[in-house]
C-alpha cells in the first residue's frame, strides 16, 4: 500500500510542476511563495490547532513571492541598461 501511495504522490507532484510550465516568472514566484507560506502556516496551525495560519501564510507568502519577483525584474532592467550604455560608448584604443 505504501508503494502505491508513493506513486500517487509522485504523479501529483509531476502534474503540479507541469502546470507551471506556461506561467510567467511573476506567476511562478508568486505561486511558489504562496505554497511555501501555506506549508509554514499549516505547520504552525498543526502545532497551535488554529488552521487560519495556513491562509495567512499563503497570503503573506504570495505577497513575498510577488515582491521578490518585482525586485528581480528591477535588477534585470538595471543590468540591461548598463549593458546598453556600455555598448553605446565609443571603444578606446
Amino acid at each position: 500500500m505504501n508503494g502505491r501511495r508513493a506513486v500517487v504522490q509522485t504523479m501529483a507532484c509531476a502534474l503540479l510542476l507541469a502546470g507551471c510550465a506556461g506561467m510567467s516568472t511573476t506567476e511562478q514566484r508568486t505561486l511558489s511563495g504562496a505554497a511555501i507560506g501555506t506549508g509554514v502556516g499549516a505547520a504552525v496551525g498543526a502545532v497551535t490547532g488554529d488552521w487560519g495560519w495556513a491562509a495567512g501564510g499563503a497570503a503573506i507568502g504570495a505577497a513575498g513571492g510577488y515582491l521578490y519577483d518585482q525586485q528581480k525584474q528591477k535588477e534585470q532592467r538595471a543590468y540591461q541598461q548598463g549593458v546598453q550604455a556600455g555598448k553605446s560608448q565609443p571603444q578606446k584604443k
